[in-house]
C-alpha cells in the first residue's frame, strides 16, 4: 500500500498553485511530443482548470482578435458572474496583465464599446424581475435601434450590466409591445459585424444553446471544418449544457450531433469530442 508523506515545511496555498502550474505546463509539453494538432488542442483544453480554460481562449482571442472574433463576448455572456470573475482572476495570473487591459488595447471603435463592459461585468444572479423597469428598458431599447443608435450608452448600458432574468423579462416585453423579436431588429445589415456580435450577444444572454448550436453548425458545415470553433464548443460545454446544446443541434439540423461530428473528423480527435459530447447517451 502507497502512503502520503507530508512535507516538512507545507507550501502556501500560492506556493502550491505555482508548483502545480509548473507541473502543468511540463506536462503539456510532454504531450506536445506525443500529440498532434486537434487532437493535441482538445487534451490541452479539457485538461484545463474551467476558468483558467477561459483566461487561455480569451488570450487568444485578444491577441488574434478581428471584428468577427466572438469568442471574447461568448466567455463574457455564458458564464456566471463567478465563473467570468474567476477567469478574470486567472488572466491575471497567468499573463501578468488584467483581461480589461488586453481588450481595450486589442479591440476598436464599436466593438471596444460593447466587449469591455461585457467582459467587466458582474451581474447579478437572482431570479427577481421588476416588470417596470423592463418595460421601460424594452421602449430605451426600441428606440435606441429604430435609430439605428446601435452603439448608444443605454443600450450597452442595460446588455451589459442587467441580470439574465432581468434581460430576459425587457426582450419578452419588447417583443409583446413592439412586434419583433429584437435581433430580427437588429439584422437591417446582415453583413454588418457589428451588429452580427449585438445579435450574438442578446442570445448568448437569453438562450445560449442557440448560439453555441449555431457556432457548431457552421463549424461542421463550412467547407473544411472550424476544428478551432468545434474543439472550443466541445470542451467548454461538456459539463455545462452539451445534452440541451445536442437537442438544439438536432432539432434545427435532423441530423444529430455524434453523427455531424463523425461525418466530418477522424482519428483520435473524432474518438475524444464524441466521448466529451457523451455519445451513446440516452
Amino acid at each position: 500500500m502507497s502512503t502520503l508523506t507530508v512535507p516538512n515545511q507545507v507550501p502556501s496555498v500560492s506556493e502550491d498553485c505555482e508548483q502545480l502550474r509548473k507541473a502543468f505546463a511540463d506536462l503539456l509539453k510532454a504531450l506536445d511530443k506525443e500529440l498532434s494538432n486537434d487532437f493535441e488542442r482538445v487534451v490541452l483544453l479539457w485538461t484545463l482548470d474551467p476558468a483558467e480554460r477561459d483566461a487561455f481562449l480569451a488570450n487568444e482571442a485578444t491577441k488574434r482578435w478581428t471584428s468577427s472574433n466572438q469568442v471574447l463576448m461568448e466567455i463574457a455572456c455564458t458564464r456566471s458572474s463567478n465563473q467570468l470573475l474567476q477567469a478574470r482572476q486567472a488572466y491575471h495570473a497567468c499573463y501578468k496583465k488584467s483581461l480589461e487591459e488586453d481588450v481595450a488595447h486589442h479591440t476598436t471603435g464599436d466593438f471596444r464599446k460593447l466587449l469591455l463592459p461585457l467582459v467587466t461585468s458582474y451581474r447579478y444572479e437572482g431570479d427577481e424581475v421588476n416588470m417596470t423597469l423592463a418595460k421601460s428598458e424594452a421602449k430605451i431599447l426600441h428606440e435606441k435601434i429604430s435609430k439605428k443608435a446601435y452603439t448608444d450608452e443605454d443600450l450597452i448600458r442595460i446588455l451589459a450590466t442587467r441580470s439574465k432574468a432581468q434581460i430576459n423579462a425587457t426582450l419578452n416585453h419588447y417583443k409583446n409591445e413592439f412586434g419583433n423579436d429584437i435581433n430580427k431588429d437588429l439584422k437591417t445589415d446582415p453583413k454588418d459585424e457589428y451588429l452580427a456580435l449585438l445579435r450574438a450577444t442578446v442570445k448568448c444572454l437569453i438562450r445560449p444553446e442557440r448560439y453555441f448550436e449555431k457556432v457548431l453548425r457552421l463549424a461542421i458545415n463550412r467547407q473544411g471544418t472550424d476544428e478551432g470553433a468545434l474543439t472550443r464548443v466541445v470542451t467548454t460545454r461538456a459539463e455545462i449544457d452539451m445534452k440541451v446544446i445536442k437537442e438544439e443541434y438536432q432539432k434545427r439540423n435532423s441530423v444529430p450531433l455524434d453523427r455531424a461530428i463523425v461525418k466530418d473528423t477522424t482519428g483520435e480527435y473524432e474518438k475524444i469530442l464524441l466521448a466529451l459530447i457523451g455519445h451513446g447517451d440516452a
